[in-house]
This record gives C-alpha cells, sequence and structure tokens, in this order.
C-alpha cells in the first residue's frame, strides 16, 4: 500500500524532497553553505511522532509511529553526531501493510556535513539496505553500487533535516525566500528548496505550539499529489522541532505529530499550552 509507505518515509523525508518546479514569481534566494552553526539540537536527544492517515474522509487511523534519537560517538577518529530515525507501522494497522524503516546519519560535528549514510527499510516485503560514505574532500559518495560525484554540499536525507533545523527564519521573509540545498539519495542528487511561509500557532495532542511554518519542495513523479503541497511547523524558538507535517498523496492524506521530546538543547518556548 503506497499511502501508507509515504507515512513511514515521511517522517525522515522531511528535507529531502526535490524536484519542484521553481516558483514563477520574484524570490529571494539564500545561498547554500556548507557549515552551519549548531544551536539547534544536542547529544542525548530523543523526539517522538506518530503517524494519521486520511482517505476519503472514510478511513482515518493511527497507522505508524517513529523517532529521531541523536547521540555523540566518533567516526575514524571524528567526532560525528550518529542520528537515528526509526519508523514502523503500529500492529492495529500491520493487516493492511507492515513496514519497520530505520535511516542513519553520521554528520560532522563542526560542519553538520554528513560523514556516513545507513537506510535499512523493510515495506510489505520489500528490503532495501544501503550504505554509503561520504568522502567531503573529493566531493564523492561511495555505496556498493559505486562512486558518484556530488556537489560539495551535499546531505543525505536526515543530516539535511537537522541542517534544516538550524535556519535562521527570523531572516528571511515570508511567501518570499526560500532555501536551497542538494540532497543525495538511491545514488542520485536532488536540489530542493524549503520556502519560508511565516509564523503560525498551532494545537496538536501534545499542546499548543508557536511554530515556523515552512514548505519543503517534494520529489516529481513519487506518490505525493503535488511538488508543492507538503507543509511542515516547526517550534518557533532556538530547537526547531517538527510539530507537525501534512501532506496530501495520491490516495489520502498523510499528518505526523509530535508526540513527545526530551533531552533538548534550548529551552522549549514554543509550548504555549500543555494538554
Amino acid at each position: 500500500m503506497k499511502a501508507l509507505r509515504l507515512s513511514i518515509l515521511a517522517l525522515f523525508s522531511i528535507a529531502a524532497m526535490a524536484g519542484a518546479k521553481q516558483p514563477e514569481t520574484q524570490s529571494t534566494t539564500i545561498a547554500p553553505n556548507c557549515g552551519i552553526n549548531n544551536t539547534a539540537f544536542k547529544a542525548g536527544e530523543k523526539v517522538e511522532f506518530v503517524v494519521y492517515y486520511t482517505a476519503a474522509k472514510l478511513i482515518n487511523v493511527t497507522a505508524g509511529a517513529g523517532s529521531f534519537t541523536t547521540t555523540l560517538e566518533k567516526l575514524n577518529g571524528k567526532s560525528v553526531y550518529h542520528v537515528v530515525g526509526e519508523g514502523h507501522t503500529l500492529p492495529s494497522y500491520e493487516w493492511a501493510y507492515k513496514a519497520k524503516d530505520t535511516y542513519e546519519t553520521f554528520m560532522d560535528v563542526e560542519t553538520l556535513q554528513p560523514l556516513k549514510f545507513v537506510r535499512n527499510i523493510n515495506e510489505g516485503g520489500y528490503k532495501k539496505y544501503q550504505n554509503v560514505s561520504f568522502n567531503k574532500s573529493a566531493n564523492t559518495a561511495i555505496s556498493s553500487e559505486g562512486v558518484f560525484k556530488i556537489p560539495a554540499c551535499a546531505h543525505d536525507v536526515v543530516s539535511a533535516v537537522f541542517y534544516a533545523r538550524n535556519i535562521d527564519f527570523n531572516r528571511l521573509k515570508p511567501g518570499v525566500d526560500r532555501v536551497p540545498f542538494t540532497v543525495f539519495l538511491d545514488n542520485e542528487t536532488h536540489p530542493m528548496q524549503i520556502r519560508y511561509l511565516g509564523k503560525e500557532t498551532i494545537s496538536t495532542k501534545y499542546g499548543k505550539f508557536k511554530t515556523v511554518k515552512i514548505k519543503p519542495s517534494t520529489i516529481k513523479g513519487t506518490i505525493f499529489k503535488d511538488d508543492d503541497q507538503m507543509t511542515v511547523w516547526v517550534t518557533d524558538d532556538a530547537n526547531h522541532v517538527p510539530v507537525r507535517i501534512e501532506s496530501p498523496i495520491i490516495v489520502g492524506k498523510v499528518r505526523i505529530d509530535m508526540t513527545n521530546f526530551q533531552n533538548l538543547r534550548n529551552p522549549m518556548s514554543a509550548l504555549v499550552k500543555k494538554y
């Protein structure tokens, strides 16, 4: 069931969507930077999510759950943030579709550039394992399928999420500015962008949050209903934790809500009221 497959993968692909058409209106593009100052997260952070799937107003179920966990480790003598993103369907929904995905990134602590990426997915019997090493001095990505030339600042799907959390949205103009960067996935590079839409207060089952509203572009030709329909709300504080993700897809709609957080780097000042 492709609709549910998206509900699992969307948790890890917030910033990995590419191939969108450029806006027809005049806009300002914020230039990418390989290095970025990390003020948004730290080792020990854990953020949990739940996934909802809706179709034709007749199906509205809690279909899956997942989490991001961050630790501090060493990789080839270099200090790295090891982020593990895990998503799975809930037992109550496995009759329709069963999936368990794990995405991992190992990011240089100083630049947040990925040095290694691991993808291990099992979706309805379809299995895929990838292990990618990034050689940033040679601008290459090395996997079992070969050596691939990549742009200097290329991310994997998980490191892109954590890079995006460090964007200073207060410097951007709502509806005008966009932030571009590149993601390497399935042996291909995908140029993508995030459009800043402004600020909004929203309510979830966890509580009421002040948020920053953004639109990542999505991969053209996949199961998304359109290439510019995904919307993400992140906390309007120094953490920029994703609170909600919504996207229509070919069959129905997916919504992902944050359900719990631990060991944030900064106080959760965006929380107006906890329910």
